[in-house]
């Protein structure tokens, strides 16, 4: 018995890296799955080409596994659709949806071309919402609750020198992820961010993980065991989460505010000079 058998998953970005290690892993456990991937490089240049979800897809049959292709873009609502579209014609329902699709296109601020911000923001944080509605939708009408798990990364939520584009696209998925949550709870859908670290396609160039043990702590396939506990009724009990994930690593993020400095009188009204004479306090 698996921990997600009958349930049928949706995994974005599927073809390689930390996303076919989703769909691989949701499957070993039970799950039905919908391979999508446009099939494009790194930078979302070109697409079209089958070959990446197809073998994913093969894998997944290979081990005994069921799953299907979807080759739809992310980055519109009629791709969306189009991605629950297949998996309601192969498995008639969706009970997880891993977004996990993305791009990079990576420069200093001063050199952005406005192309590259536009590409970047609309396969990640517009793909996030043109994926999720529909399934969403879905859920909330079928009335069985499901789970949603969406990428976000350290770039957005930490900061990251040379990636404006992605930290903000990434920063707002998860913005989008802490409102639907509060949005899903009346419908049992659970909804949660990653923000995973890992050697891919994406990140291969990096010098961080240029180094021979580094690659082999930051295998994608370490990030995925937490994916499949978050869909799994194991995790039942959590909504409204956000994990760092990686390198054998496993941690709650969270956004926090400290005590700060209140003042009563004046109707609350600090002056420049307070501020001044007070940051330590409200930093602390």
């Amino acid at each position: 018995m698996g921990l997600l058998d009958g349930k049928v998953a949706i995994v974005t970005g599927a073809g390689g890296g930390i996303g076919r290690e989703h769909a691989l892993a949701l499957a070993a456990e039970g799950a039905a799955v919908v391979v999508n991937d446009l099939g494009g490089a790194r930078d979302g240049a070109g697409g079209g080409s089958q070959n990446m979800a197809d073998h994913v897809v093969a894998e997944i049959k290979a081990s005994g596994g069921e799953a299907v292709a979807s080759y739809a873009s992310v980055a519109t609502m009629d791709g969306g659709q189009s991605i629950l579209d297949t998996a309601l014609r192969a498995f008639g329902h969706v009970d997880v949806l891993v977004n996990n699709a993305g791009i990079l296109r990576d420069k200093t601020l001063a050199n952005m071309e406005e192309a590259m911000w536009d590409v970047v923001v609309q396969v990640h944080l517009k793909g996030t919402f043109c994926v999720t509605q529909p399934v969403f939708k879905h859920m909330k009408d079928r009335g069985q609750g499901g789970v949603i798990i969406s990428t976000s990364s350290t770039s957005g939520l930490n900061g990251n020198f040379g990636q404006c584009n992605y930290g903000a696209a990434k920063a707002g998925i998860w913005g989008f992820m802490r409102c639907l949550a509060l949005e899903g709870k009346k419908f049992n859908i659970r909804c949660f961010s990653l923000a995973p670290v890992a050697l891919t396609r994406l990140t291969d160039d990096l010098p961080f993980f240029q180094a021979e043990e580094m690659k082999a702590k930051m295998d994608p396939k370490l990030v995925s065991p937490l994916v499949v506990y978050l869909a799994s009724e194991q995790a039942k009990h959590l909504t409204d989460k956000t994990f760092f994930v990686g390198g054998g690593t496993i941690a709650e993020m969270r956004m926090v505010r400290n005590e700060g400095i209140t003042k009563a009188e004046a109707g609350g009204l600090w002056t420049p000079q307070e501020i001044a004479s007070k940051i330590d306090k409200i930093l602390a």
